[in-house]
């Protein structure tokens, strides 16, 4: 039998000691000590991360990368902190994007004028595509 080591001493002397709101409780032997092993998070799959690490590279906001991947913001900003990652300040152009399926983006890609004159990134989204194109702002 696998117990946990007790957080409290980090002693292996421990017995099981009953459930308390649905999760086992166990007890040191050692220090007199109660104690619940901490339920594992809800763990997002590391593609999600890199590809909002990516968004926010590119230039799109938090809440832009809470829509498009359904991935709170906060998370994603937390990412950005943990990751020490900082986006390139640009202040002529600005991102647009666009969420494509496959023959949508095959009939973008095969208009010449839509190629001209513009920087692009295309990147996948589960089972569709971003288009992501730089615009200059307009001086007003």
């Amino acid at each position: 039998m696998n117990l946990p080591a007790c957080p409290k001493c980090n002693s292996e002397e421990i017995t099981k000691s009953g459930i308390i709101k649905k999760r086992q409780r166990y007890y040191c032997k050692a220090c007199d000590y109660n104690f619940t092993v901490s339920k594992v998070g809800k763990s997002i799959d590391p593609y999600y991360v890199i590809k909002a690490l990516q968004l926010y590279i590119e230039g799109l906001s938090y809440r832009e990368i809470e829509r498009i991947l359904g991935i709170s913001h906060v998370s994603v900003m937390n990412w950005v902190k943990k990751y020490h990652i900082t986006a390139p300040e640009t202040n002529e152009y600005h991102p647009t994007y666009r969420i494509v399926s496959h023959s949508e983006l095959a009939d973008f890609m095969q208009n010449p004028d839509n190629l001209k004159g513009t920087g692009m990134l295309i990147t996948e989204l589960g089972d569709k595509f971003m288009l992501i194109k730089w615009e200059r702002f307009k001086k007003g």
